[in-house]
């Protein structure tokens, strides 16, 4: 099952990256940074890491699903992941980008790093401050503001 999970992401991921090579330009007519920069590195770093993950997988010794989590699998916590996603969708538009990032971040972690309270504090509010100082205010990208928007 991850097999063909990894296998789906692997061929989503190079459709994806495919079109960012080809359809979106890297440089604009005044040499800056085009639309396609972050999509072709993000195109890339995906592939690389469903193949590295797909070898990974390739190596370890199989083990029975059924035996793992007491039967379950994984589906609760891919459940609660989905859940928390369709939540930050909902929520981005009233929140706001970096708000709805923190919320959902901390709520995710907060499911698969049980343990790391302090951590995952610290991780869901140093990376949404970084993606908003980075997009929102160096390379002035829209990102939602949400209801009351964030100072500047």
């Amino acid at each position: 099952m991850k097999a063909a999970f990894l296998v789906a992401v692997l061929c989503t991921a190079l459709l994806y990256t495919y079109t960012a090579c080809t359809e979106l330009t890297f440089m604009t007519m005044t040499g800056r940074l085009g639309p396609a920069f972050f999509p072709r590195i993000i195109g890339v770093l995906l592939v690389v890491s469903c193949l590295y993950n797909l070898v990974a997988l390739a190596r370890q010794p199989s083990a029975d699903e059924a035996g793992v989590n007491g039967g379950r699998g994984d589906w609760p916590i891919t459940a609660g992941i989905v859940g928390l996603s369709t939540a930050f969708v909902a929520l981005l538009d009233v929140l706001g980008g970096p708000i709805a990032m923190v919320l959902f971040l901390f709520a995710a972690l907060s499911l698969l790093n049980r343990d790391r309270l302090v951590q995952n504090l610290i991780i869901s509010l140093l990376l949404p401050t970084g993606v908003h100082l980075l997009f929102g205010v160096w390379l002035k990208a829209s990102i939602p503001q949400g209801l009351i928007p964030l100072p500047v």
